[in-house]
């Protein structure tokens, strides 16, 4: 195996992807940046050749908010897994396992397709979203709320921080759900 190559750079090397199909969310943004201020950056963003970001938008925009200026780039092929590992941290401690969940919590939470995106790519590059789990619809027909087919309604209760619940309901209400607050 050849020693892969480590540049030292800051964000401002990194282009974002112009045609990004996760938009993501507010309350996603608000769980990556809560994280990321907490426990530091604890995964890695994927970038091409041209140092365009594959993945990880959201993580590296996140970061520039908080100040985490700072980028190691490990060129690979894509034979090499690259692992972060983080002397500071031990999984079995507190803060480890925070993290862990963290992760997987933003992850969820910040995960909202642009559909239009994601059906004209699949149209221009003949890629089958379903192949990755992405069910698109065929057109609005069919879809929960439209007409030929009746809503279904449930109520939660949320309970939390004012902020984090002021991060939910802004959420919620733009995905058109109705909320009320008791």
């Amino acid at each position: 195996m050849a020693k892969p190559k480590i540049i030292e750079t800051t964000l401002e090397s990194l282009v974002p992807d112009d045609c990004n199909y996760n938009e993501g969310t507010e309350f996603g943004n608000a769980l990556i940046e809560q994280s990321l201020a907490k426990f530091g950056a604890g995964r890695s963003i994927l970038l091409d050749k041209n140092n365009r970001i594959i993945a990880g938008n959201k993580t590296t925009e996140n970061c520039a908010n908080i100040g985490l200026e700072n980028v190691l780039i490990v060129e690979t092929d894509g034979n090499t897994l690259v692992a972060v590992k983080r002397t500071d941290i031990d999984l079995d401690s507190e803060k480890g396992r925070e993290m862990a969940i963290a992760d997987n919590a933003t992850s969820k939470a910040n995960l909202k397709w642009n559909k239009t995106l994601l059906m004209a790519t699949a149209k221009k590059m003949n890629i089958n979203m379903r192949n990755w789990g992405i069910k698109l619809p065929e057109s609005a027909k069919g879809e929960p709320g439209t007409p030929d087919e009746p809503k279904k309604t449930s109520k939660i209760i949320v309970e939390g921080d004012e902020q984090r619940i002021s991060h939910l309901i802004n959420e919620l209400n733009k995905r058109g759900f109705t909320v009320e607050t008791v």
